[in-house]
């Protein structure tokens, strides 16, 4: 393998408005701010992330600013000018910073697409990915009646999803499900609670268990793996958890105390594709089942996730709509598309899809370049 060294990092920050508001128990989202990571290494090969983040620290304890200013002041110094022999290695060169691993993820994903191509490979092939393709699931936000959520599962359905996910919340539960499985008796369904429960509630989730779902994402604490473990004795139906999975020893964790039977992989939440890679063979190696989970993508993060999905682990379909899904226009070329609810993993080198650098100046609110530890400033 051809090693890289960076000499410079551009950092892009843009918006983009989703095409529809997406609601969650953590709130509605029409829009939201993202620092694209440009990394440029010695040849002049450009590599790309993004940082996942919204604009209020609802998910995790990131913001898109305070991403930015992590990258910036912290992260981009220390491999600026180092030879990276292989991307697996940033991972630890930036345990210095606590947490923040939305802000790692952007750079060493980044990172990972321009050595693929400085390699002559895929990034699916240069992480062992050996899917060619890979079911897509839907998310879909909360719903204003039980009836509006029915005729969205319908719309994708037939579509061609593999799997639909509901987003719910107190109030927003039962009777949506039973509507949901009551039209569609037989599709693959999950419900994704992000952290609105508690043990108070386990009669109640316990309910839950006549729909006959795949999993119900992340129903307590965002931070917790003790209660999800008692809670995963009372139900059959099988807990995936999410936020509480920040690292592979969180994943080590949680599969010792039985916390869940199923892990949502996000490569931001994780700190990179690195430790997803590991955090996905520790699940393979005990028959615990991953998939992809979204963060309202672009077309950047959304081709990480692809290429991640790739791995023979991922055997759920995982939420990577097409870009037509989420935005007007997608800031990549060509954008994601869905056949008969599948995507084709990119064969192209790195992440396969080019960054469209003019819909890219259309949306930019403000560019920064590093080009030395000591000294960086704004784009003219």
């Amino acid at each position: 393998m051809k090693p890289i060294q960076i000499k410079e990092v551009i950092l892009h920050t843009i918006k983009m408005k989703l095409k529809t508001p997406f609601t969650t128990s953590f709130g509605t989202m029409s829009e939201k701010h993202v620092c694209l990571v440009e990394v440029i290494d010695e040849s002049g090969l450009s590599g790309w992330g993004e940082t996942v983040t919204s604009d209020e620290p609802y998910y995790n304890e990131e913001t898109t600013f305070t991403a930015t200013y992590i990258l910036r002041e912290f992260l981009i110094p220390k491999v600026m000018h180092q030879t990276i022999q292989h991307p697996a290695d940033v991972h630890d060169m930036l345990t210095f910073v606590r947490r923040h691993n939305i802000a790692k993820a952007a750079l060493e994903t980044a990172i990972w697409d321009v050595f693929a191509k400085k390699n002559n490979q895929s990034l699916a092939q240069l992480i062992g990915g050996k899917n060619t393709a890979i079911e897509v699931g839907k998310s879909i936000g909360i719903q204003r009646s039980p009836q509006e959520l029915v005729e969205k599962v319908g719309e994708y359905v037939e579509e061609g999803f593999k799997k639909i996910k509901v987003k719910i919340a107190p109030g927003y539960d039962l009777d949506y499900l039973e509507a949901v499985r009551s039209r569609f008796p037989s599709i693959p369904l999950m419900a994704d609670a992000n952290s609105a429960y508690t043990l108070k509630d386990v009669a109640h989730l316990k309910d839950m268990d006549k729909f006959d779902l795949m999993m119900i994402e992340q129903p307590l604490a965002h931070d917790d793996i003790i209660d999800h473990a008692v809670l995963q004795k009372e139900m059959a139906t099988p807990i995936c958890l999410d936020e509480s999975i920040h690292s592979l020893e969180d994943a080590r964790k949680a599969l010792s105390l039985g916390s869940c039977r199923i892990i949502n992989i996000k490569i931001g939440r994780v700190g990179g594709l690195g430790e997803s890679i590991r955090i996905h063979d520790l699940c393979q190696e005990n028959g615990i089942p991953v998939w992809c989970g979204g963060m309202l993508e672009t077309g950047i993060g959304r081709a990480h996730n692809v290429a991640m999905t790739a791995l023979s682990n991922f055997t759920i379909p995982g939420d990577t709509a097409p870009s037509s899904h989420y935005w007007d226009e997608d800031i990549i070329v060509p954008e994601v598309v869905m056949e008969k609810g599948l995507i084709a993993v990119p064969i192209g080198l790195g992440i396969g899809f080019e960054v469209d650098r003019e819909k890219v100046e259309e949306r930019l609110i403000k560019s920064e370049r590093i080009s030395t530890v000591e000294n960086w400033h704004p784009i003219p």
